[in-house]
């Protein structure tokens, strides 16, 4: 399997990879998928506890890539690629969650219950939390997730997003000010994260 990003020679192939998907070229969508395919599925693995899931969000990514291949406006495809990956798991989720709400009598075997990782991660993604990361921009959110919601390295992060190791620990520490601004604005009437000093 290759590294967590392709880096060099290999993201700029990326490029012409997506250029040929946008003309409707299916091999280069084929090699595309092998190149990216195993870190993203690594990546929503860490994010979704159910394997089912993950592969169908895995499929739809990359129908999705398919079928927006032309709005790829040039950059890093990795980055790209992820994003539209984790908004498919996000909605995948919401569907999911939908689903189990609409039922009249939802399953009680143990094996059903979400684990105490999905838990978290859902709160993350809906609760003060998701709230709060939406406001701060986004190349601070992308760096926080990958550091702290994906537990990548700093390294992992830099190849991951296509940025030097410099900038993804000072985006990381001005995305952690920026996300404590707007968690208070979110809950102005509880304590500062921390409590007092």
């Amino acid at each position: 399997m290759r590294s967590m990003h392709p880096g060099g020679a290999e993201a700029e192939d990326d490029t012409e990879l997506l250029r040929a998907v946008a003309r409707g070229d299916a091999d280069a969508l084929g090699l595309l998928y092998d190149r990216h395919a195993g870190w993203l599925h690594t990546r929503l693995s860490r994010r979704c506890a159910d394997a089912e899931t993950v592969r169908e969000v895995l499929q739809d990514t990359f129908v999705t890539v398919w079928r927006s291949a032309r709005s790829h406006r040039g950059g890093e495809a990795g980055g790209w690629l992820w994003v539209i990956a984790a908004r498919r798991l996000v909605d995948a989720q919401r569907a999911r969650s939908r689903r189990e709400r609409a039922e009249p009598h939802p399953a009680t075997r143990a094996d059903s219950a979400p684990s105490a990782e999905e838990r978290v991660l859902a709160g993350l993604e809906y609760g003060d939390v998701g709230a709060a990361l939406e406001r701060i921009s986004p190349e601070l959110r992308e760096v926080l997730r990958a550091t702290v919601v994906d537990g990548l390295t700093v390294r992992e992060t830099a190849r991951l997003l296509g940025i030097p190791e410099g900038t993804v620990k000072t985006r990381a520490s001005r995305a952690r000010r920026a996300l404590r601004a707007a968690l208070a604005e979110c809950a102005p009437q509880t304590r500062p994260i921390g409590g007092t000093a």
